[in-house]
């Protein structure tokens, strides 16, 4: 296979580009060949796309092939691979531990030293991403998806990343929880929760968009901080509400408006990224709260798509927009644009 394939490519900071590449040809041992079908634009693409990087320490040093919320139908299998049938749609999970390093050896593949996740300019050289038509992946990446659309397929990653966080809170039936920050992570954070047995779940964001989205998800209550900043004040009467926070906004506000809300000993989860933030340590203390970050997914991954396919969790309302690859500017400004859109994807047909 010869043909060039097309593929969407940051140079830098509003320098993205649909380019060829050369075909990957046929799969090798252990392999699978996967030509893509939906591709979801996560917060991590818009900052390369709007900044050249994330933050400071992540900057795009060389041409990356964006993409890491992906599904795909099996086109080729590779010698050896087994539970996988030509033309079966599967999630492709973008995590590729190395599994012999010091971290993944101690049970913690999403902190591997040597993780290959597509889409990274992390490392240098950049780990190419799988906004491509057609990709060469592990078998152990390729999650049998059937029964599913190839869009709430190209949900389990960012599913994933919110399954992983409620592993790290801990038990939550009975809990009442706060999530701040209502963007995809947000939204699939309050799915999560439900799922897991929560209570009473409350919402905080600036648009009224994807508030009304999170209650469609199922918040119990919503609070726009921006024309409501006293909204949370009476969750903090007497010790505090909640037991449980999801900071999914990255945003150092929001950070100190929920912990005032929370109860003794509860535990704070942070997964919005959006560079360095400043902590109310003393509040913090005073209240005995345990903060923990929650970093990408394992295991996590398959889990989230066996709950999609039992029909335990629904994303579906949540893919908001769709996009043929060709349009991936329109599909980018759509993606940004929190007034509108939830989770846009592009489409590789």
């Amino acid at each position: 296979m010869t043909d060039d394939i097309r593929a969407l490519v940051i140079h830098g900071a509003m320098d993205l580009r649909l380019e060829g590449r050369p075909d990957p040809g046929d799969p090798g041992p252990g392999q699978v060949r996967v030509r893509m079908a939906a591709g979801g634009i996560c917060g991590s693409d818009l900052h390369y796309h709007r900044h050249g990087g994330i933050g400071e320490a992540i900057r795009v040093r060389q041409p990356l092939i964006l993409g890491h919320e992906v599904s795909g139908h099996v086109d080729a299998l590779g010698e050896g691979v087994e539970g996988l049938a030509i033309g079966q749609l599967v999630a492709v999970s973008p995590s590729r531990p190395c599994g012999a390093c010091a971290q993944c050896l101690r049970g913690l593949p999403n902190q591997c030293e040597h993780m290959r996740f597509y889409g990274s300019a992390m490392p240098l050289p950049h780990i190419q991403g799988a906004f491509r038509q057609v990709l060469i992946a592990d078998a152990a990446q390729c999650v049998p998806a059937d029964g599913l659309s190839p869009e709430a397929a190209a949900m389990a990653e960012p599913l994933a990343v919110c399954l992983h966080a409620t592993q790290r809170a801990g038990g939550i039936v009975g809990a009442a929880v706060l999530v701040t920050g209502c963007g995809p992570i947000g939204i699939l954070s309050i799915l999560a929760a439900r799922r897991a047995g929560a209570d009473l779940i409350v919402a905080t964001d600036l648009s009224d968009f994807c508030l009304d989205l999170a209650r469609r998800a199922g918040a119990d209550v919503t609070v726009n901080v921006g024309t409501d900043r006293d909204g949370l004040a009476r969750y903090g009467a007497g010790k505090g509400t909640f037991d449980v926070l999801y900071e999914c906004s990255g945003a150092a506000p929001a950070l100190a408006a929920g912990i005032p809300a929370m109860r003794p000993r509860g535990t704070v989860l942070q997964l919005g990224m959006g560079g360095d933030m400043t902590i109310p340590m003393q509040a913090l203390t005073v209240k005995e709260l345990t903060l923990k970050g929650s970093f990408r997914f394992h295991d996590a991954f398959a889990t989230g798509v066996e709950l999609m396919r039992r029909g335990l969790i629904d994303v579906e309302p949540f893919v908001t927009h769709r996009f043929p690859l060709e349009e991936y500017a329109q599909a980018f400004e759509t993606a940004g644009d929190r007034s509108r859109a939830m989770k846009a994807q592009l489409t590789f047909a």
